[in-house]
């Protein structure tokens, strides 16, 4: 019996073969900023096809905005999946621009993005398979706290090495202040000898007039 011959670009009778589409793994990123600009974190966590959690990343960037922030998280979504095979992945951020930008809705206007914007679609194009979603912060929570996380434990850090250099006389204990409160604005009525970047909390009590 003699056999149809096959084509090479499929299977018999040059019916073309059926393709796997790769598994898509899922990644939630987060950024912040405290100050926007300030003090700036980015949170990633990654799951594979099965929902399992198989990396949970940080790391603190230094001084940027929310919006850098977030394409920091997403590029070192990107990175991962590159460093260890990923070939499909789902990126959900519950930043309104940055998914619309990397979809192509919004333009990148900003200096300080563009680079980001840039490498991140160089990257994602690099997959066989690459969707990003928008999603609501309460979706988001994982990533949000490894960014946060990796906030505090920086200030954490330089409250720690500045105590080291501080005067002995400066105190940890609540330091009650006076302050007005006009147009928007807190005004305090005597300066503050404080290092950049200190996180403060403030309790607000209104006063009485005499």
């Amino acid at each position: 019996m003699v056999r149809p011959p096959q084509s090479s670009r499929g299977g018999l009778f040059g019916d073309p073969e059926p393709q796997t589409k790769p598994s898509s793994y899922r990644a939630n990123i987060d950024g912040g900023s405290r100050g926007n600009p300030g003090p700036a974190s980015y949170g990633v966590v990654i799951r594979d096809p099965k929902g399992e959690v198989i990396a949970r990343l940080k790391k603190y960037i230094g001084r940027m905005t929310n919006n850098v922030a977030e394409y920091y998280g997403l590029i070192a979504a990107l990175d991962y999946a590159q460093s260890n095979n990923i070939r499909a992945l789902r990126v959900e951020s519950d930043s309104e621009l940055l998914v619309k930008q990397m979809r192509g809705q919004y333009k990148v206007k900003s200096a300080d993005l563009k680079p980001l914007f840039e490498r991140a679609k160089k990257m994602s194009q690099s997959l066989a398979s690459f969707r990003i979603d928008h999603v609501y912060r309460e979706q988001n929570a994982e990533a949000d706290a490894l960014a946060n996380e990796a906030m505090d434990e920086v200030s954490g850090k330089s409250s720690a090495a500045s105590a080291t250099t501080a005067p002995s006389s400066r105190s940890a204990e609540p330091k009650k202040l006076k302050a007005r409160y006009y147009k928007g604005l807190l005004q305090l009525a005597e300066p503050l000898d404080l290092p950049d970047d200190t996180e403060v909390e403030i309790l607000l009590r209104p006063m009485k007039r005499s």
